[in-house]
């Protein structure tokens, strides 16, 4: 007798229209109550959003202006406005940026990075890319300014996926260029800036930006120049259009920089006249531009590059500038830190309130509609639990049979493949020769050893991978079972990683990722040594994997496919693969991946 094979249907449809009946009467019920509550949100988030518009323009104003502890309270004013901070993205991650740029003004850099970290949850919910960029770009700035190059390149790079128009690309390659001659590694920034030198970048938006980074980009490129040697005509000329597109601008703080420029150009290549002579400039201009700080330096330099008995002349205005500098940053300090307490204590009083009122409304509401939530709840939730058991319980054991039979075609789909013509060759070899003879009875056993190896395989690559304190060696066994006669495998780190203290589900990726490089790279390449390391950095697991294989000449596309499905598996945990086929010494792929 064949069996109803709806029953589990007939009882959700049953089921579902009961759950509707319910929703119609508790939506009726709640009608009139949900109407007021809308009407008296929508109020007061048109009033709050006037109160942040307001504010965030009155915080604008006094940054425009210079004054900036007034401006910080003001943002930070701003960024406590807005909650919940979905809905007020750009107003909340916009007021955090100006707030980091004027902590890093002040030289406040730990508590410019965790304000910083505050915005980064919400940047997916901006309306504009420029806020994304603007906040990695200050967290590379800070970096840089910590020190700490290798972070502030990672953000710049993080910053420049996420830019759009050429200008925006090309100002943030002059910022990843100049992390590079911090590291003193000047030919990678020549690399970078020499290309954008090439044309004349404008900035649609804001076409007066585009002379600024034109100048800045030539100048930053003249000292790379200057820095790695033998490029005295190509210095020269980044100066020279650098300090003409300056003159266009009039701003004399721009000028400081050219003339500097010179200064070090004229020390380079050895000109005692000149370099005097621009050292006096740049000073010139410093004092023009009421730049305390750049009219001590350029003192400094000065003091160098003059005869003894004017240094000492610029010597005791350089000790009377630096006390008066000295005085005047105490001052800006102890007001910025006024501004910062204030901030703090208006946000503790603005929490305190939020507390008490919120507290307030909650007794309020819930003495209001105590009445209506138990007499619908109570009446709902039965069948809801009832519903939900059955149709979670359908779903799991459909997902698993779903995922059974995907995982049958799929080792069925191997097995034929790889198999299929392997037994029908030795079943060709049996019919058509004498398995007596002991040459024919060797090869007819080697080829059935080649067939329990690839069944072997298959099996390996579906099998349960067990992420318990044996993980390191069920991964070493796997990787040491792809060693052959032609290859030999050196695992370096593997012992040295803490793996019980790592995700399962990472495990079961860096597992399955590895497993994956094998199997192709043993198809496509011809190594005879191959090495994979693993080890640990700033909370994160990279593992290389190289090998002295030849180049694949003409099978990069092929490549790409076939490692299409590693570079999948990596992005579920969040990581990174890179891989070079195009090395002078092998193949290598670097994996990295948060821990």
């Amino acid at each position: 007798m064949i069996k109803n094979p709806f029953p589990f249907f007939q009882k959700k449809i049953i089921l579902f229209c009961l759950l509707i009946i319910c929703l119609i009467l508790a939506t009726l019920f709640f009608a009139q109550f949900f109407e007021t509550e809308k009407k008296q949100k929508n109020y007061h988030k048109a009033g709050l959003s006037i109160k942040i518009k307001k504010t965030s323009e009155k915080a604008q104003a006094f940054f425009s202006a210079g004054k900036y502890d007034s401006a910080y309270f003001y943002f930070n004013k701003t960024q406590l406005l807005c909650d919940p901070k979905e809905n007020y993205a750009d107003y909340y991650v916009g007021s955090l940026n100006y707030m980091v740029e004027i902590l890093q003004r002040y030289g406040n850099y730990y508590e410019a990075e965790a304000t910083l970290i505050k915005g980064f949850p919400y940047l997916e919910k901006t309306t504009s890319a420029k806020y994304a960029i603007n906040a990695y770009t200050f967290m590379g700035y800070n970096y840089l300014n910590t020190y700490d190059y290798e972070n502030a390149l990672y953000y710049h790079k993080k910053a420049l996926k996420k830019a759009i128009s050429t200008f925006r690309k090309s100002r943030i390659l002059s910022e990843i260029a100049f992390v590079y001659m911090q590291q003193k590694k000047y030919r990678e920034a020549i690399n970078l800036l020499e290309p954008i030198v090439k044309y004349k970048i404008e900035d649609k938006i804001t076409p007066s930006k585009t002379n600024y980074q034109r100048s800045a980009i030539l100048y930053n490129l003249g000292l790379c120049y200057v820095n790695i040697g033998n490029h005295k005509e190509e210095a020269l000329k980044c100066f020279n259009e650098s300090q003409d597109l300056a003159f266009t601008l009039n701003d004399d703080y721009e000028l400081i920089s050219n003339y500097f420029a010179f200064y070090l150009y004229y020390s380079k290549y050895y000109n005692p006249k000149l370099k005097k002579l621009n050292a006096e400039k740049a000073y010139y201009f410093a004092k023009k531009a009421k730049s305390a700080t750049n009219e001590i330096n350029m003192l400094a330099i000065l003091i160098e590059a003059d005869n003894a008995e004017n240094s000492r002349k610029h010597w005791k205005a350089y000790i009377k500038k630096s006390d008066s500098l000295i005085v005047s940053r105490k001052k800006a300090k102890n007001q910025f830190a006024d501004a910062i307490y204030n901030s703090k204590k208006d946000r503790e009083e603005n929490l305190e309130l939020k507390t008490q009122k919120a507290e307030k409304e909650l007794q309020l509401e819930s003495e209001k509609n105590r009445s209506y939530i138990l007499s619908v709840v109570i009446s709902i939730s039965a069948l809801v639990l009832i519903f939900l058991a059955l149709y979670i319980t359908y779903k799991a054991k459909k997902e698993k049979d779903d995922a059974v039979f995907k995982s049958e075609m799929r080792i069925s789909d191997k097995l034929q493949n790889e198999l299929t013509k392997d037994i029908h060759q030795i079943l060709e070899f049996t019919k058509n020769n004498e398995l007596e003879d002991l040459r024919n009875k060797e090869k007819f056993l080697s080829n059935l050893n080649a067939i329990y190896s690839k069944t072997r395989s298959i099996s390996r690559e579906n099998n349960i991978i067990y992420t318990d304190h044996t993980y390191d060696k069920d991964l070493r066994e796997m990787i040491s079972s792809y060693t052959t006669s032609n290859l030999n495998i050196i695992i370096n780190g593997l012992n040295t990683l803490s793996w019980s203290k790592i995700d399962r589900v990472k495990k079961i990726t860096a597992f399955r990722v590895i497993q994956e490089i094998f199997e192709q790279m043993k198809t496509l390449n011809n190594a005879s040594l191959a090495s994979i390391t693993f080890k640990k950095f700033q909370k994160k697991i990279i593992i290389t994997y190289t090998d002295n294989g030849t180049k694949f000449n003409g099978e990069q596309s092929i490549l790409e496919k076939r490692l299409q499905n590693v570079e999948n598996r990596i992005e579920t945990i969040k990581g990174t693969i890179n891989f070079d086929a195009n090395s002078e010494s092998g193949f290598k792929i670097s994996i990295k991946f948060p821990i």
